[in-house]
């Protein structure tokens, strides 16, 4: 359909939602019409597939602005922007990571983090997303326009 799946995630509290995030494959801005149209093929896919019955809620959305970086391309991609990183154990005696990201490879993300440059292993990373700020809303207004 032209979408790449960001994220699945498996939630909720009293109701279990089924997230799924998407972004168009062309880098055009996702819009309602999109998740929506995901939305039915993806219903439709799991009635094919004659998936047992689940009480859930699909949620089919986009990453956002600050969206979060789950692939090794994903930190290369946002190369220059900022972003919080937490990896799953400690490493130079902290877990959390805030800082201009520098770019990936060689299985580390590159990060400037208060000024000293650091390598972080991707596969000790738990969680990590992009940081709100002014550059990154201009950025992405910028892509709107195109």
């Amino acid at each position: 359909m032209g979408y790449e799946v960001v994220r699945i995630r498996l939630g909720g509290g009293m109701q279990t939602v089924l997230q799924v995030m998407i972004e168009r494959a062309d880098r055009v801005p996702l819009t309602v019409d999109d998740c929506a149209a995901a939305s039915r093929a993806i219903s439709a896919q799991f009635e094919n597939d004659n998936l047992p019955a689940a009480d859930y809620t699909l949620e089919v959305s986009s990453p956002g602005i600050d969206r979060p970086l789950v692939r090794l391309a994903d930190f290369a991609r946002f190369a220059g922007f900022e972003a919080k990183v937490e990896m799953s154990e400690p490493l130079e005696g902290r877990r959390r990571f805030r800082g201009r990201l520098q770019g990936a490879g060689d299985g580390c993300v590159r990060m400037t983090v208060d000024d000293h440059d650091v390598s972080l292993p991707y596969d000790m990373i738990r969680a990590a997303k992009l940081v709100l700020t002014d550059e990154l809303l201009a950025a992405s207004q910028a892509a709107e326009r195109l």
